[in-house]
């Protein structure tokens, strides 16, 4: 069965940059191995993946154009920050200066579930994004028309 990483959870990143992945996320990250691949996303975010899935998506960033110049930011962002990280034994792990600098984190933030990864956002920005997307988005984005929950 396929993992899923799903759920929000608020963290705090202590002084040295470090932050505890909720136990409830942690077992299903690290069931593929204890180690973590971390980088950062263009909207301002740090993506936490397992090994195993991050391979996947870096085989086919690695495969971006480089004369694209839209390509080759997001090759830069995904490629240059990636970083591989194991938890501590309390969990924790340690986010890299230019990681924290990029996502504007500082002390509290969002863990949000994506399906194959999370994201780690700002609390701040992620407020602020969240009322943002949520006040102008009067329909569903295309392909949705007929959702329904």
């Amino acid at each position: 069965m396929e993992a899923a990483f799903h759920g929000a959870a608020v963290i705090t990143l202590d002084a040295k940059g470090r932050v505890a992945i909720p136990t409830r996320q942690r077992g299903v990250l690290l069931e593929a191995g204890r180690s973590l691949v971390l980088t950062a996303h263009p909207e301002g975010c740090v993506l936490i993946y397992p090994v195993s899935e991050w391979e996947q998506v870096r085989t086919r960033v690695a495969a971006f154009p480089s004369m694209d110049p839209v390509a080759s930011w997001w090759k830069r962002l995904l490629l240059g920050f990636e970083e591989h990280v194991s938890p501590d034994g309390s969990g924790r792990i340690l986010l890299s200066p230019a990681l924290r600098l990029h996502a504007k984190l500082e002390r509290d933030a969002m863990m949000v579930g994506q399906g194959h990864y999370f994201e780690l956002w700002d609390a701040g920005v992620w407020s602020a994004k969240l009322e943002r997307a949520l006040a102008h988005t009067p329909t569903p984005p295309a392909g949705m028309e007929n959702f329904s929950l």
